[in-house]
């Protein structure tokens, strides 16, 4: 297994040669296994995944720092983790996540500004920019480069505000992010737009884009990260309440025919 340190420095590197790369996000220790044996390059954990795994609609911290370690643990891939608000509002607090993702063994992660309110779900510019400028600093502070995203998330949660939402990643890009993210951006020509108003690398969520997008087309667009959050556990339900359908509904099993090939899946474990 490469260091922490070797994992880190080629994440790095991912992000400083030219062209997009696509980075998966597994949910656990099997599906990360089964990516990195397909050859990809590195892989992000998603909270929204693991939600999912866990039978729940929000997950705790300790639960998300737990799956980063299971999956840093299974693989020899750099790891990005998604951290979601960091689990507290104030900035100090949140930034000991980076801390604890960092130790689990993860080489990158994110502070997005999505309070987790509903009432009011985007934190104030002003608090968006110190948790960053908290995180920044907590990165900075580990004997390794942690790779630091900073995520705007007004569009996903009923804010289509696009001014605003270049104000807050140029803002987090001053305050030293490494790589900024919007979530919910969906045509090419905004995609374009928000991309070449910031300086520092940018990663698409295909998980709610235009699904039509290519690799090329979003390389050529000036995206550098490519990742699609909870959409492969998603399609993977759809496929286990297909299977759960036809034996219910239909008393039938023909989705056997389909199954993953146990060699394949057994290859990827050894």
């Amino acid at each position: 297994m490469r260091s922490q340190m070797e994992r880190a420095e080629a994440f790095r590197e991912l992000h400083a040669r030219p062209g997009a790369f696509i980075i998966p996000n597994p949910w656990d220790a099997g599906t990360a296994k089964l990516l990195g044996a397909m050859g990809f390059e590195a892989l992000a954990t998603t909270s929204l995944g693991l939600a999912n795994t866990l039978g729940s609609v929000t997950v705790s911290l300790d639960a998300i720092i737990e799956n980063c370690r299971v999956i840093a643990e299974a693989t020899d891939l750099p790891v990005n983790a998604d951290l979601e608000n960091c689990g507290a509002d104030d900035p100090k607090t949140a930034a000991r996540a980076i801390t604890r993702a960092a130790e689990a063994g993860v080489v990158g992660g994110s502070i997005e500004d999505f309070s987790g309110d509903p009432r009011r779900p985007i934190y104030d510019f002003s608090l968006a920019v110190e948790r960053v400028q908290a995180a920044v600093e907590a990165a900075r502070a580990l004997p390794f480069p942690f790779t630091l995203t900073a995520r705007a998330e007004n569009f996903l949660h009923g804010r289509k505000d696009l001014d605003d939402t270049i104000k807050r990643l140029q803002a987090f890009e001053a305050a030293g992010a490494d790589v900024l993210y919007s979530p919910g951006l969906y045509d090419l020509a905004t995609i374009r737009t928000v991309v070449s108003s910031v300086g520092k690398p940018f990663n698409l969520v295909m998980g709610f884009a235009d699904p039509t997008l290519t690799l090329p087309q979003l390389a050529d667009a000036g995206v550098k990260r490519i990742s699609v959050g909870g959409a492969m556990e998603r399609y993977a339900l759809a496929a286990f309440l297909k299977c759960a359908r036809e034996m219910k509904e239909r008393g039938a099993f023909t989705y056997v025919r389909d199954m993953a090939p146990i060699a394949e899946v057994r290859a990827a474990f050894r």
